[in-house]
């Protein structure tokens, strides 16, 4: 009713009061009402908790004070008072059937109503039964309002002394209560930092293996500075097994250094992967030891904070265990000791798996709901060391490497001596190839294009047989998938007592030991290449398969090729119809082709003895694609001045040591020169040349 009363008249008020008696309605409704109209056993009663009826008390004090204010309308009063005497009688009867607290009796009587009208509830309600109960709230509201109000004469104003002092007691109190909070803060923060340090992970200094029980099982390693010789023995992961070859058996304590490739972490449990070497893993694994359950907490968080590609140290013991993950695949590490040497950041440009995936694999990933990412050539480029971490990648370095090997034994098997020739040089040494220049103290010079000049001029020298392998330069603008502007040339030299096939001889031999020694030796290797770019082995003859230029001329006529005059260059897609016919005729995807004309072939180039315009000259192919070029060299030095007129050259400076070791005597001599990144991208049958290039220089890219 009350409320009705308030909603019918709320524009009549001012919105100091309707705010007041609002306030009122809703404490007094809700708190006192609320309680009656549930049942005696309902325990939410505000009569059934003490401090509930104090808080009744505080608004009916409250409002008391509010009737005795002499302004803010009679009609308010009048609404106040019909509002008090009702609460009044809810609250006695409240009392009588639950049993409220007996301070409040009294009160309860007084805001009983015992008139009709509402000036006499009020009277009733406010009467002299209530000054005992109303004196708290009255002199602490009521009377400070009054003397605002009516300028102080319901009671004596306050001293500026006393405002003083109550107003400093105020600021002690507020005081005492921030220093109460800051001392509060305080502690939770000592109490907070105390936690932290007790659940910190140290790094570990690791000085000795002798001292190894004194340090944590777990945490960074110290930065490795060279303090000391550990003493540790670590192992290969390819030497641990359960087989009778493996070097660490079940049951033995090993060392091992590696690549974090993976982790997982569930519980009190911990499996991981240790990649060592790009392609040899090993699973480890960690769980809860229930004797020392605070110091196998720590080691789960440390494992936790462990990212992928981080460089760790394991002690672990070797456990039998059946693995079909790992190459490792019949034993385990039970981790006892953890460090990380090196930590990679969480973020990668690219995960390691994702690069170690095929075409293949990708592209049938592509229709369903996890698709796996291509990765892009140059963010590879980009990224290059991490490329390399991909198994199949990182073996294509090994072959390259193995490929430079087994020509340095076989040629070192045939008499060659391995020379290293300049790399800046006063002049071009292959005319029709592109050149570097550069400034060499105010002279003109030139980044080699090949040591040709140097090894004729090593034959000079009466070095009968020679090789370099080393790095050349061609300023060549090509983006194609073959070339290079810096790339690793294998070359060689020799004299020849009669014909030129005499080096073609050398160089199949030569090949043929790279061939077969790839395949015996570095088997495992080529595997795992085969893996991610598929490919077949090369097939060769035992001795020289050698085409001449009238035989591929009509090859190449017959498969619809228009050769012109017969004295043009051949192009990429005549030298793979080239190689698909030698293979279906003589059974090879090694072959030579020879006697090319004079017109396309390098200054330096012996004619050919019948035509002049053909030349003694050869290419050798690699699965229908050109590897190398050579020739019988020109020793006669009038012969040579004769060529470099007709072809328009100028004999500079660049020439003339050159020219004058052949006028002092040389012998008749041949060679040949091998791009190595080109003989490794056609025998692994790959896409583009950069793959075989550990960090390749082309025309968009001079880094890293």
């Amino acid at each position: 009713v009350a409320d009705a009363e308030l909603h019918k008249r709320r524009r009549a008020t001012s919105d100091g009061d309707r705010v007041g008696v609002r306030c009122l309605l809703l404490h007094t409704s809700s708190g006192l009402g609320g309680g009656v109209a549930r049942s005696h056993s309902n325990r939410y009663s505000p009569f059934h908790h003490p401090h509930k009826a104090q808080i009744i008390l505080q608004f009916l004090r409250r409002a008391y004070a509010y009737h005795q204010m002499p302004s803010g309308g009679s009609t308010c009063r009048r609404r106040v008072g019909a509002v008090t005497a009702a609460a009044g009688a809810i609250m006695m009867s409240s009392l009588l059937l639950l049993g409220g607290s007996r301070s409040a009796v009294p009160l309860a009587r007084a805001f009983a109503p015992s008139a009709t009208t509402m000036g006499t509830a009020r009277r009733a309600a406010f009467g002299g039964a209530t000054a005992r109960f109303m004196s708290e709230g009255a002199t602490e509201s009521a009377a400070p309002k009054q003397n605002q109000q009516q300028g102080g004469g319901g009671g004596e104003e306050k001293t500026e002394e006393e405002k003083a002092a109550i107003k400093a007691a105020r600021e002690a109190r507020k005081a005492e209560k921030e220093r109460k909070k800051a001392e509060k803060k305080a502690k939770k923060a000592a109490e907070k930092a105390a936690r932290e340090e007790a659940e910190r992970i140290h790094p570990v200094t690791y000085l000795s293996s002798s001292e190894q029980d004194s340090y944590e099982k777990f945490g960074d390693m110290s930065r490795i500075m060279s303090r000391s010789r550990t003493g540790r023995d670590f192992a290969k992961v390819s030497s641990i097994g359960s087989s009778d070859e493996a070097e660490h058996k079940p049951g033995s304590s090993v060392w091992v250094r590696g690549r974090l490739q993976s982790i997982r972490v569930k519980g009190g449990s911990c499996f991981l992967v240790l990649r060592q070497n790009s392609f040899h893993t090993v699973q480890a694994c960690y769980f809860k030891d229930k004797s020392d359950p605070d110091g196998s907490a720590k080691m789960i968080k440390y494992l936790k904070s462990l990212t992928v590609e981080s460089v760790i140290d394991l002690e672990g013991i070797v456990a039998e265990a059946d693995v079909k993950s790992c190459s490792v695949g019949d034993a385990e590490l039970q981790i006892n000791r953890i460090h990380a040497v090196s930590k990679a950041d969480p973020i990668l440009p690219f995960l390691v798996e994702d690069a170690a995936r095929s075409e293949e694999e990708v592209e049938a990933s592509q229709g369903t709901d996890r698709p796996f990412p291509r990765l892009g050539q140059e963010l590879r480029l980009d990224h290059r060391w991490m490329d390399l971490r991909a198994p199949a990648n990182n073996a294509i370095m090994r072959v390259q490497s193995a490929v430079c090997q087994l020509f340095r034994e076989s040629l070192y098997s045939r008499g060659f001596v391995e020379i290293h020739t300049p790399k800046l040089i006063a002049g071009e040494s292959e005319s029709g190839a592109g050149v570097f220049t550069t400034d060499y103290f105010g002279t003109r010079a030139c980044l080699a294009q090949s040591p040709q000049l140097y090894k004729q001029m090593a034959i000079s020298s009466d070095f009968d047989r020679v090789f370099e392998i080393g790095p050349v330069f061609r300023a060549e603008n090509s983006h194609t998938r073959r070339h290079l502007c810096e790339f690793t040339g294998l070359d060689l030299e020799m004299s020849i007592e009669d014909h030129y096939e005499e080096t073609l001889e050398v160089i199949h031999g030569v090949f043929k030991h790279i061939f077969e020694g790839l395949e015996t030796r570095w088997g495992n290797e080529l595997s795992v290449i085969r893996e991610q770019y598929p490919s077949e082995r090369v097939t060769f003859t035992d001795e020289p398969c050698i085409l001449h230029w009238p035989e591929a001329q009509e090859i190449l006529t017959e498969k619809g090729f228009d050769m012109g005059d017969g004295l043009g260059d051949l192009t990429g897609a005549m030298e793979l119809a080239l190689g698909e016919a030698v293979k279906q005729k003589y059974g090879t995807d090694f072959f030579m082709l020879d006697k090319y004309p004079s017109s396309i072939r390098p200054f330096y180039t012996m004619p050919d003895p019948d035509d002049p315009q053909f030349s003694n000259s050869y290419d050798i192919f690699l699965r229908g694609q050109e590897i190398c070029s050579g020739a019988q060299r020109c020793h006669d030095p009038d012969l040579v001045v004769e060529i470099l007129e007709e072809k328009g050259i100028e004999a500079g400076d660049g020439l003339k040591a050159y020219m004058e070791s052949f006028r002092h005597g040389v012998s008749p001599h041949a060679g040949a020169g091998f791009g190595m990144e080109r003989v490794v991208f056609y025998y692994l049958g790959l896409d583009n040349v950069r793959k075989a290039s550990m960090f390749p220089r082309d025309p968009n890219r001079c880094t890293p």
